[in-house]
């Protein structure tokens, strides 16, 4: 999507996502080597019952969804943060995740007119529709025509 279809108010949605035991193993090895993301015996027999995605691993599958729906042929160039990250429910084998992500708000800068900037509330939920993971999140877009 280009800029200027981003409207207050408009609920982009993404997925779904299937995600796999090895997917879950090999992000956590990588990036988040807890027991809990690495090691299903262990975790079979922990507090969350099995194996659970690394919270990082989420975001990641929500940022590639993001991408797919509406990002991929954008002028957007980055991010200057995110807001609040919320893990809501584990991530378990065999889920699979859809994003409703919401624009809360699209505006121009007030200092550069060639920047947009998109706020948006993201909500990855699985297939029961329990919400896994909410965040804030804001985009930069260069609408300079140099991108």
């Amino acid at each position: 999507m280009k800029f200027a279809e981003f409207k207050d108010g408009m609920v982009i949605k993404g997925g779904p996502v299937t995600v796999t035991e090895a997917e879950i193993l090999e992000f956590a090895r990588k990036y988040d080597p807890q027991w809990f993301h690495t090691d299903p015996q262990r975790a079979a027999a922990g507090r969350w019952g099995g194996l659970i995605s690394s919270g990082w691993h989420t975001c990641a599958l929500a940022m590639r969804m993001a991408v797919d729906a509406a990002l991929h042929d954008s002028e957007s160039f980055g991010s200057p943060g995110l807001g609040e990250v919320r893990w809501r429910t584990p991530v378990r084998p065999g889920d699979t995740l859809h994003l409703h992500a919401r624009v809360q708000g699209a505006r121009h800068s007030s200092s550069r007119p060639d920047l947009g900037i998109i706020n948006w509330a993201w909500t990855v939920v699985n297939q029961h529709d329990e919400s896994v993971l909410e965040m804030d999140a804001t985009s930069l877009f260069d609408l300079s025509g140099n991108n």
